[in-house]
């Protein structure tokens, strides 16, 4: 296995790749974000008509663009597309137009309070069109007439969203979820992406205990779509954790699921904990990420949200300072060994039955004891059996185990492993 230092640098290349390019709900933009993750591990591509019903939804049409531009008087373009997808009002309409500066200002968004930073804005389910610009190039705009052209189509087409599957020992499924329809934000969501796309790839080098379904898909409407057409799958999902803001320098948060008491929820509390990295575990509100979808009350599925600072929590929030000066193969590493730390505990996690519950087993002649000889943490490893042999009673977990004792998560599935091939404990 790589070293996650490593990982970092190549989650920052993949970042790089990515952070060009225009991304909107649906488009050529998803689909060439899809391709070169598909570069990285197979996907599943799914393309999902306009018009199709999906909950209460409904697919929108499909939204591309090839040019955008203002130009002054003197025919200098002064806002390109070029430069930056993030120029454009997403899913705007088609214009072609020639107007006076005082017309086109209700047209422009800036940032009066970053005056150098141009703003994320869309409009996705009412026609409109604009262009979004730093304040302090509006403020060098002198008035008259400015050509406008936005070079964009608003068809029926398609909503495209990708999966790509780790199979487990079992078919219960843990949903990971990242959101690929921003456009050149590096920490919203590309972040996320990359990490979501090396925690693949780690997970696919080992064998899981559950079946991992990993989702690349468009926010909210893209969550939407993926449980409508998953309806008979949505009862095998067990956890799940959505993606964002991967990359940035601010410390790990933990967005708690609506139950508050899930699996997922207990292994991230404790995993943050035990790592004693700074953190905060926020409790769950209707407002966010895709967690909200996937813990709508219909479905209240476990599934938390992993985010370094939260969005709308830093100044750089859909603004064009997220850009990969803001990430850093660091964070991105940090991050992407939280989620392998979590999904290690989840994945051994299990509920024991002590076989010879009455009075204390003997170890010695069962070789457990000769078996930690000349280990560092000899006196740790047989607390470790006795508590596993005290709490399997069938209802304590190992990660209650680990809580309950202060010991380490590892040593107490490690003893687990040992007290269950000398056959005094069953799962």
């Amino acid at each position: 296995m790589a070293p996650v230092t490593e990982h970092g640098a190549e989650m920052y290349a993949l970042v790089e790749r990515l952070y060009p390019l225009c991304r909107s709900i649906t488009g050529d933009g998803v689909r060439a974000t899809l391709d070169i993750v598909g570069e990285y591990i197979p996907l599943d591509v799914h393309e999902v008509p306009t018009g199709t019903q999906v909950l209460d939804w409904t697919v929108p049409q499909e939204w591309n663009i090839r040019d955008a531009y203002i130009a002054d008087p003197a025919g200098n373009r002064v806002v390109d597309f070029a430069a930056s997808s993030l120029h454009v009002l997403g899913y705007s309409v088609p214009v072609a137009k020639t107007m006076p500066l005082s017309e086109l200002r209700t047209h422009l968004h800036t940032l009066p309070d970053q005056p150098s930073w141009v703003p994320y804005r869309t409009s996705y389910y009412k026609p409109d069109w604009g262009f979004c610009l730093a304040q302090e190039t509006l403020d060098a705009m002198p008035d008259g007439e400015y050509e406008v052209r936005i070079d964009s189509t608003l068809a029926d087409g398609h909503l495209t969203y990708a999966e790509h599957v780790v199979p487990g020992r079992v078919s219960d499924e843990v949903i990971v979820s990242c959101h690929v329809c921003h456009p050149s934000l590096a920490n919203d969501n590309m972040a996320g992406v990359a990490v979501a796309t090396f925690l693949a790839k780690a997970l696919a080098e080992e064998t899981p205990y559950y079946t991992y379904r990993f989702v690349f898909a468009p926010g909210t409407i893209g969550a939407i779509t993926w449980l409508a057409r998953n309806a008979e799958r949505v009862e095998r999902v067990k956890h799940g954790l959505v993606l964002a803001c991967a990359g940035d320098p601010g410390s790990l948060t933990y967005k708690q699921s609506r139950r508050g008491d899930a699996e997922i929820d207990r292994v991230m509390r404790h995993v943050l904990a035990a790592s004693e990295r700074p953190h905060h575990i926020a409790e769950f509100t209707p407002y966010g990420y895709d967690e909200r979808q996937f813990c709508s009350p219909g479905f209240n599925l476990g599934v938390g949200s992993l985010t370094r600072t939260p969005y709308a929590g830093y100044p750089e929030y859909h603004t064009s300072a997220d850009n990969l000066d803001f990430v850093s193969p660091e964070a991105m590493a940090d991050t992407l060994a939280v989620c392998r730390e979590a999904f290690a505990v989840l994945d051994r996690d299990r509920r024991y039955l002590n076989l010879s519950p009455y009075g204390e087993p003997q170890l010695g002649r069962r070789g457990l004891y000769d078996a930690l000889g000349g280990r560092s943490d000899t006196k740790q490893a047989q607390m470790a059996m006795l508590w596993v042999l005290n709490l399997s009673d069938g209802e304590h977990s190992l990660l209650d185990v680990a809580e309950r004792s202060g010991l380490p998560f590892d040593t107490v599935a490690t003893a687990a492993a040992a007290l269950h091939g000398a056959g005094l404990i069953k799962a």
